[in-house]
């Protein structure tokens, strides 16, 4: 068979993945309409990306493709707007496996006057509006194995520290003694092997060092209000009390790009326009970024990012060095 017929027999085959990919998009956006959320658009191509020491963004000419929207959803904020979404393409350079490619779409959602817990809040509501509408609907999670796919229990769902699963999983506290290093081995080696499978997992207040846009929580200088949502062992999602102090945030982007000078890695400018809005005043406010590809794979009970998207980052690079 030839690479075209192979081609066309596999997107084919992704009919009903992409069917309920869009039976999902939709009952995201119906959520948001309900609870006033307005739905914005912001630049694909920046002219310098989000600082952050384990994020590579991918050139564009004289820009890059974004990596996040945050920054500019963050401007729109500052600006008087309250509840904002969108869903996108972003972008990250190097970033291709199971769980990754270089282009994929990312939901993103703030509240100003809000935090992290508000947004966690936001999150079991949404989820759990998306999985009854999608599985109580005449589509069906896209697999044969339905065991493997499942309606979201009803929240609360369960809350661990990152100091609690560290110290019970990887014997040590990475909020009390932070190691980058050793704290990305252990939470893909040893941590996230051993959540619950069997229902959605908050896993809270992060280590300050790892969280280069987040607030410090109230009197701790080593804790940020972050939290990250895992669903069948997957990360979903990553929330944030956000950072609004300017002068702590440019302090913070100086430092990550030492960081990655340090490690070889390309060194941004700092984004003006964003640490401007932020000098004008940013209320308090909650944020998170949604991987939607992901979201979709787990709850069609799928394995991998390409049983539920279109186009294969190896398709397309073959097509374009043709």
């Amino acid at each position: 068979m030839s690479s075209s017929h192979h081609e066309r027999a596999r997107l084919e085959s992704l009919k009903p993945a992409l069917a309920f990919r869009s039976l999902i998009l939709s009952s995201i956006r119906a959520w948001f309409e309900k609870a006033g959320f307005i739905e914005v658009d912001t630049p694909v191509r920046l002219p310098t990306p989000a600082l952050e020491v384990h994020i590579d963004a991918i050139p564009s000419g004289n820009a890059f493709l974004r990596t996040s929207p945050e920054l500019h959803m963050k401007r729109l904020l500052a600006a008087g707007y309250e509840r904002i979404y969108q869903m996108g393409p972003c972008f990250r350079l190097g970033e291709r496996g199971r769980l990754h490619h270089p282009e994929f779409t990312l939901l993103e959602w703030y509240r100003a006057s809000s935090d992290y817990l508000q947004i966690l809040q936001d999150t079991e509501a949404l989820l759990t509006h998306v999985a009854s509408t999608t599985f109580l609907s005449s589509h069906q999670p896209p697999t044969s194995n339905h065991s493997s796919s499942f309606p979201l229990p009803p929240p609360p769902w369960p809350r661990f520290t990152v100091s609690e699963l560290f110290l019970a999983h990887a014997g040590w506290d990475p909020v009390r003694d932070y190691n980058d290093r050793r704290f990305e081995e252990d939470l893909v080696n040893k941590v996230e092997p051993a959540l619950p499978r069997n229902t959605p997992v908050f896993v809270m207040d992060y280590p300050a060092a790892a969280s280069a846009l987040s607030r410090r929580k109230p009197g701790r200088v080593d804790v940020a209000e972050r939290w990250e949502l895992y669903i069948s062992g997957v990360e979903i999602a990553n929330a944030f009390s956000e950072l609004t102090d300017a002068g702590e945030q440019e302090q913070r982007f100086r430092q990550w790009a030492s960081q990655r000078q340090a490690d070889g890695r390309p060194v941004y400018p700092l984004d003006e326009a964003f640490l401007s809005a932020l000098r004008l005043g940013m209320p308090p406010s909650g944020g998170i970024a949604v991987g939607i590809d992901r979201l979709v794979m787990v709850l069609a009970g799928k394995s991998a990012l390409d049983d539920v998207m279109t186009f294969r980052e190896a398709d397309i690079q073959r097509e374009i060095t043709a």
